[in-house]
């Protein structure tokens, strides 16, 4: 056991250092193209620019905006005194390590804390980090230097976590960092959380009036403006847009906007993701969460490929969760492992001649829907087997003691 232990440690070390050393040397614009719109955006925070700078210096396609809340450009502010290769090797360690948490944490919400003490459940956690990093989206992520790990990380800590307000704390200081990881209200809620819910939005309010007391004018802008324009973040019908509108943009060969369809397709997908949660056993948080993030990522306006880091706890849960052995199981499994493995969307990122184009053969429009029909699909099979699927108290206690982890599923 120590040698596979060590053997992981190993991977994961080399994970690391090919990550940070393709990101210094390798020869692409797009490379932490994200990151660089991090540091050089946040730098006009204080001097009434920064929703009006753009970097087309490394998107000649698409010259890139600060997109997040001010409250993120105020934490990310300091970033711009620094070396950008120091702050490079430093995110992208830092993305390593957030990663591990994420995986701990999904491996503690299924077999327990006490198991977690076993080596075989530290080799496992190592193993699927080390991975991880090879997975679309982490490795997208790790590309671009995007913020995706570090805004999962809290939500898994908040599952965790027993008390409301740091639970609270967590979610809504993560809105105020980039609105999506506000969904992760929906957990709560769901959990009766009621406390922790009201913690959230006291703390999301908290950081927007923090930043109205800095800058006001981006603050206004911000909230009052930009928020609901999904077109300043980026092409809709891009591939690598994996939420509903994109995929039904696609399919319809026109941006379908939030009309009518949209909200069906959504309203589809809400009572979907109710019954799998009603369907999932009650002491099950990481499968309610992944089920809200999921959602989350359906329902948004645009969900890049790499904004969808909850599919790596969704393979882990597919892999040892509750369902594990239930009829179909191992089918979803395998998909959402392959396309992790293949990234459906990046690899039909490549065949587009522009990221603006949304027309294109009905086969690529089916197939560049694959996150949305396979949620929709996962959804489906949860309500059809959580309800006649029972585990035991007892098989639950002792999953530590009968699964032998490994990281492939």
């Amino acid at each position: 056991m120590n040698r596979r232990f060590h053997l992981a440690v190993a991977a994961l070390v080399f994970s690391v250092l090919v990550r940070v050393a393709w990101a210094l040397f390798w020869p692409s614009n797009l490379i932490l193209v994200d990151l660089h719109v991090y540091v050089e955006g946040s730098a006009n925070l204080f001097n009434g620019n920064l929703y009006d700078w753009t970097d087309s210096s490394r998107s000649p396609q698409f010259p890139l905006p600060f997109t997040y809340p001010p409250f993120a450009a105020f934490l990310l502010y300091p970033l711009h005194f620094l070396p950008f290769d120091v702050v490079a090797a430093g995110w992208l360690i830092a993305t390593a390590a957030a990663l591990f948490g994420i995986v701990w944490i999904a491996l503690e919400l299924m077999v327990g804390r006490d198991a977690m003490r076993e080596q075989k459940w530290r080799t496992a956690a190592v193993a699927w980090t080390a991975a991880g990093m090879w997975l679309e989206p982490v490795r997208s992520t790790l590309d671009y230097g995007q913020v995706n790990v570090f805004l999962v990380l809290p939500a898994m800590l908040a599952a965790r976590s027993a008390r409301w307000w740091v639970q609270g704390l967590l979610v809504g200081l993560s809105a105020g960092v980039k609105l999506t990881p506000a969904v992760t209200g929906l957990y709560f809620v769901a959990r009766r959380q009621w406390l922790a819910v009201v913690a959230s939005v006291v703390a999301f309010l908290a950081s927007i009036g923090l930043t109205y007391l800095l800058v006001p004018k981006e603050t206004n802008r911000y909230f009052g403006e930009l928020v609901e324009d999904p077109h300043r973040i980026g092409p809709v019908g891009s591939v690598i847009n994996q939420s509903l509108r994109g995929a039904l943009t696609r399919l319809a060969g026109h941006d379908i906007g939030s009309g009518l369809l949209w909200k069906s397709a959504v309203l589809v997908t809400a009572v979907l993701a109710f019954f799998a949660w009603r369907a999932l056993r009650s002491d099950d948080r990481l499968g309610a969460l992944i089920i809200v993030q999921l959602f989350g990522m359906m329902a948004a306006p645009i969900s890049w490929s790499h904004h969808w880091i909850c599919l790596i706890p969704l393979v882990l849960w597919l892999r040892y969760g509750p369902l594990e052995d239930a009829v179909g199981a191992r089918l979803m499994a395998a998909f959402w492992l392959f396309n992790t493995v293949m990234g459906i969307s990046w690899f039909l990122g490549t065949l587009q001649k522009s990221m603006w184009d949304i027309s294109r053969p009905w086969y690529l429009a089916w197939l560049g829907a694959a996150n949305a029909l396979g949620v929709l699909a996962l959804f489906v099979w949860i309500i059809a087997v959580g309800r006649l699927r029972r585990v035991s108290p007892e098989r639950a206690v002792d999953r530590s003691r009968e699964l032998e982890p490994s990281p492939v599923a």
